[in-house]
């Protein structure tokens, strides 16, 4: 996904206004969307630029056209993508990221660093073996 960086990656601790209910934490949201599998993997397809939902589901691979459609109305309710409908015939649809959804890309790159170093030995442990294929 990204390059090799030579230095581990930090980040500040944030600190959260106490809340009424923890249901509520704000902290949610973010999980709640790293935690939807297609979410990032879209996300990151559109880190070049607008693509309309035939190339994004062509560039994905193994994602259905239901739950293509699904996430990036999510991504949309979100305000993480823009659609675009094009005034044309036949009518024609592009999906950008929003500031938002580039920001996003930051704890996505940050995913693929740990995955890159670590991912291997994971996915053996997953599997019961001390190999990491």
């Amino acid at each position: 996904m990204t390059a090799v960086l030579s230095a581990p990656i930090t980040a500040e601790e944030v600190e959260f206004p106490p809340v009424d209910y923890i249901s509520d934490c704000p902290v949610r949201i973010g999980v709640d969307i790293l935690g939807n599998s297609w979410l990032p993997v879209i996300a990151y397809t559109l880190r070049h630029g607008p693509m309309r939902p035939g190339e994004l589901r062509t560039a994905i691979g193994g994602i259905s056209q239901k739950m293509l459609t699904q996430t990036l109305r999510r991504m949309e309710q979100l305000t993480l993508v823009e659609r675009r409908r094009f005034a044309e015939a036949p009518p024609r649809v592009e999906y950008e990221l929003t500031d938002a959804g580039r920001d996003l890309l930051i704890p996505i790159f940050a995913l693929g660093e740990w995955v890159h170093r670590h991912g291997r030995a994971a996915s053996a442990a997953l599997a019961g073996t001390d190999d990491e294929f």
